[in-house]
């Protein structure tokens, strides 16, 4: 049997217009009333996050001061993984019919993500994505988890998802980012990087995936040839 592990932020959801409003949120909040700031661009905003930019050095970027930028940048925490932001967040391009090619094809398919349990069932209801997901198949975290970072949270989740799956010949990662890559390579999973989500290629090439390819559509063509 052959699987794909694929992440969900980043492979199958774009993320980028939830992360856009809350960097506009959270300048407008902390910003004195007279102060002039300069709100980044969303492509200018987004090629900072994508290149793996501080919070702090894009608030100072936005003409905010080290003091607000703190308090941006907790905020910002606060606020990025709130439901009411989640409807901001899209479909990424091709990300629906690579799944239905999976599953038509007999891949043994699995979610795994660092999104809590009502995150990920928000967008799975919104967009009908449970018919590629059975239950036993969504690996993220409940909704009490007090996280730590994501590289140290996403292998743990991982060993867990090894633990309780069934074998597999074969098996595939997919993520877009640094922790997607250490929870693989960690367990020694072959793994690809993709370009569609929160990080650029030069942060990926930063982690060693096996290959990096443009989005999910591509990993699918690649694991199908």
């Amino acid at each position: 049997m052959l699987r794909l592990i694929t992440d969900f932020d980043g492979p199958i959801m774009d993320v980028s217009e939830r992360y856009y409003r809350v960097y506009q949120l959270c300048l407008d909040k902390t910003r004195y009333a007279d102060q002039v700031v300069t709100e980044l661009s969303k492509a200018e905003f987004w090629q900072l996050k994508r290149s793996h930019t501080p919070e702090k050095e894009i608030a100072l970027k936005s003409g905010l001061d080290p003091e607000q930028a703190q308090q941006f940048s907790l905020l910002r925490k606060q606020t990025v993984h709130t439901e009411p932001y989640f409807e901001y967040d899209t479909l990424v391009a091709g990300a629906e019919a690579a799944l239905t090619k999976v599953q038509e094809a007999g891949i043994d398919l699995v979610v795994m993500t660092m999104r809590r349990v009502r995150e990920l069932d928000y967008a799975f209801n919104k967009y009908n994505l449970g018919r590629f997901f059975p239950e036993n198949r969504r690996y993220c975290l409940s909704n009490d988890y007090v996280k730590t970072r994501d590289v140290e949270d996403k292998p743990l989740l991982m060993a867990k998802a090894l633990a309780e799956l069934p074998p597999a010949s074969d098996t595939w990662m997919v993520g877009d980012t640094e922790a997607d890559i250490t929870a693989a390579k960690r367990h020694s999973i072959k793994v690809m990087g993709v370009e569609s989500g929160i990080r650029d290629r030069s942060q990926l090439e930063l982690y060693q995936p096996d290959l990096i390819v443009q989005n999910l559509s591509a990993t699918v063509d690649l694991i199908l040839s």
